[in-house]
C-alpha cells in the first residue's frame, strides 16, 4: 500500500514577487540607519574607508558626548528649543482641528462645502512659494527669531491637513449615539465633551505623531525664522556641526541618532493608538 502523499503548499509566483520586493524595499531603508548607526559609535580614523569595514573595531561614546555638548551649538540646547517649539505647534492646531473638522463632519451651514474645500486647498500651497511673505510678515510683526513666530506658523501649517484628517473621522463614528445623547439632555458641548472625543482618542494620537514629528524634523522653517544660534532647534544644530571644509561623520550620525530618540520614543507610546487611528478613518462603520 502507497504511503500518504506529500503536498507542498502552492505558491504563487505574484506572492513571492510581493515579497522579494518588500524586502529589497526594506533593505534599502535599512542600510543606511545601519550605517549611520555604526559611524555614530566609531571614532572618525575608522570609518574613512568605509562604514562597512569593521577592521578596527572600537566602539565609544564619545561622538555622542561630542554632539551633546559642541561648543558651537550644542544639541542638549537644539532638542530643547525644539521640545519648546513642537509640543505647542502640537496640541495648538490639534484644539483647532478637533473643533472644525467635528463642525465640519456634523453641521450643515451656507458655504460649508466652499469654505472646506479652500481649507483643502491651502495643503496645495508649497512652503517655498510663501517663504518670502512670511519672512516679510514675520518681521514687520517683530515675531523673527523668536521661538512664538515659529509655533504660530506650524500651528497655522498644521491645521488644513488636521481638519481634514478629523472631519473624515469624525464621519465614521456613529451618529446614533450623539443623538441619544442629545435625547437625555445633553447640551452640545457636553455631547461633544462626553461622547465624542473619547471615540476620537486614537484620532488625536494620530495627529499628535504625525504633526510633532513633522515640526521635529523640520529645517526649512526654522532656517527662515531663527536667526540666532541660542534660538536653533535639533536641525539646525546637527548642521552647525559641520565646517566650511570638514565633515565630522562621527558626530553627524551621533547627532543625528540622538535628535531621532525624542519622536521615537513618542511613537512607541502612543503606537497602538496610533495605528487605529490612521485606519479607524479609512473604514465606515
Amino acid at each position: 500500500m502507497a504511503g500518504p502523499v506529500l503536498r507542498l503548499p502552492h505558491i504563487r509566483l505574484r506572492t513571492v514577487l510581493v515579497h522579494l520586493a518588500a524586502w529589497g524595499i526594506g533593505l534599502a531603508w535599512l542600510v543606511p540607519f545601519l550605517g549611520v548607526a555604526v559611524v555614530a559609535f566609531r571614532p572618525l580614523g575608522e570609518v574613512a574607508l568605509g562604514w562597512w569595514n569593521l577592521s578596527p573595531f572600537n566602539p565609544t561614546l564619545a561622538n555622542f558626548a561630542g554632539a551633546w555638548g559642541n561648543s558651537d551649538c550644542p544639541l542638549s540646547m537644539g532638542i530643547r528649543n525644539s521640545l519648546l517649539v513642537a509640543v505647542p505647534s502640537t496640541f495648538i492646531p490639534l484644539m483647532v482641528g478637533a473643533f472644525a473638522g467635528y463642525g465640519f463632519a456634523r453641521y450643515r451651514f451656507p458655504g460649508r462645502d466652499y469654505v472646506f474645500l479652500s481649507v483643502v486647498l491651502l495643503m496645495a500651497v508649497p512652503q517655498q512659494m510663501v517663504a518670502v511673505p512670511i519672512f516679510k510678515l514675520m518681521l514687520s510683526v517683530g515675531l523673527l527669531n523668536q521661538f512664538l513666530g515659529l509655533i504660530l506658523l506650524h500651528s497655522a501649517w498644521g491645521i488644513p491637513w488636521i481638519v481634514l484628517f478629523m472631519r473624515n473621522f469624525y464621519r465614521t463614528l456613529p451618529v446614533e449615539i450623539e443623538e441619544a445623547a442629545r435625547v437625555d439632555g445633553a447640551s452640545e458641548f457636553k455631547t461633544f465633551y462626553r461622547i465624542v472625543l473619547p471615540m476620537a482618542l486614537p484620532a488625536f494620537a494620530a495627529v499628535v505623531v504625525l504633526q510633532f514629528m513633522w515640526v521635529w524634523n523640520d529645517f526649512f522653517f526654522a532656517k527662515i525664522m531663527l536667526q540666532s544660534t541660542d534660538r536653533a532647534v535639533a536641525t539646525l544644530c546637527v548642521t552647525q556641526l559641520s565646517g566650511q571644509f570638514t565633515r565630522p561623520w562621527d558626530l553627524l550620525s551621533a547627532a543625528a541618532i540622538l535628535t531621532l530618540l525624542v519622536p521615537v520614543g513618542l511613537y512607541i507610546v502612543l503606537q497602538r493608538y496610533y495605528i487605529r487611528g490612521m485606519i479607524g478613518w479609512t473604514i465606515k462603520g
